[in-house]
């Protein structure tokens, strides 16, 4: 599971209704708080499985008063979890009685998806996997275990066109493509269930997104040690996509490139062994209690 998805970062609104739609609504765990690096005056929030393993965690910015964001080319189109191939029915009841903005179930390159959106108009999406119900799940009691969150299935992009981010996807971060769908391009790593699929939506001239709340920041993709990671950064470099340096927050050691950027896998071993303790942390900070 070296290559895949890592995590995804988004910004959201008022850090209360965050928190609570994620961990009571979605039953997701808080498995981190902490800041903004670059805004030490905002939360950052992590949420993820019982252990926050790579593949499984969403995280976020929240900002009270934050303009929202409109969807656009060179953005992320749509976030995806998955769930066991018998719990959408689960899902769209719990969605209609509690006032979940959703959409009718859909098939997608085979397998059956069900859209929502987050109080901040983020788009998601939980797809039914075979065989996830055979996997380990956590549970807090608000989703029944036999229906709770496997982690990503995958990402969405919409972009002008599919060329120019298929070839760093495949060039750099050990992926292939795995088939095409009407304007969609699906990108996957072999051998990586969680997080292992990146699809790419063709919109040509579609306007360009403005980012804000419910956008997405950045995503992160996984690199298994230093010499992997310093290998990418190099393969970015020679083809001219001017990576920035390496940057270590918390637990993890990253580059960027653009809303990309890299994760190390091994790092991620820090935060799994201290999860237990985290959720109820928060240092000396200047973000505001909600």
């Amino acid at each position: 599971m070296t290559n895949g998805i890592h995590h995804v970062t988004a910004i959201a609104g008022p850090a209360r209704r965050n928190v609570d739609f994620y961990t009571r609504m979605l039953g997701m765990r808080m498995v981190k708080k902490t800041v903004n690096f670059d805004d030490p005056g905002t939360y950052h929030f992590y949420y993820g499985d019982e252990t926050g393993q790579p593949g499984t965690i969403l995280t976020f910015f929240p900002w009270e008063h934050v303009a929202a964001g409109r969807l656009g080319v060179g953005e992320t189109q749509e976030t995806l979890f998955r769930v066991p191939e018998g719990s959408l029915g689960h899902w769209t009841h719990r969605f209609v009685e509690k006032g979940v903005a959703h959409e009718s179930l859909e098939k997608r390159f085979g397998e059956t998806a069900l859209s929502f959106k987050d109080p901040d108009g983020m788009r998601l999406a939980l797809v039914a996997v075979p065989g996830t119900e055979r996997e380990p799940a956590w549970s807090d009691g608000n989703v029944p275990l036999e229906h709770a969150i496997r982690g990503f299935h995958s990402v969405s992009l919409l972009l002008r066109d599919a060329a120019p981010t298929g070839a760093i996807l495949t060039d750099v971060f050990g992926f292939t493509e795995g088939g095409r769908e009407d304007s969609t391009v699906r990108f996957q790593v072999d051998g990586t269930d969680i997080g292992g699929i990146v699809d790419v939506r063709v919109a040509g001239d579609f306007p360009r997104g403005q980012q804000g709340g419910g956008s997405v920041h950045h995503i992160a993709f996984r690199a298994a040690d230093d010499e992997e990671e310093f290998a990418m950064m190099k393969k970015l470099a020679a083809r001219g996509d001017h990576p920035t340096s390496f940057r270590r927050p918390s637990s993890w050691r990253l580059i960027g490139l653009y809303v990309y950027c890299l994760a190390l896998t091994a790092a991620s071993a820090a935060l799994a062994a201290v999860v237990a303790t985290l959720p109820q942390w928060l240092p000396r900070l200047a973000a505001p209690a909600f």
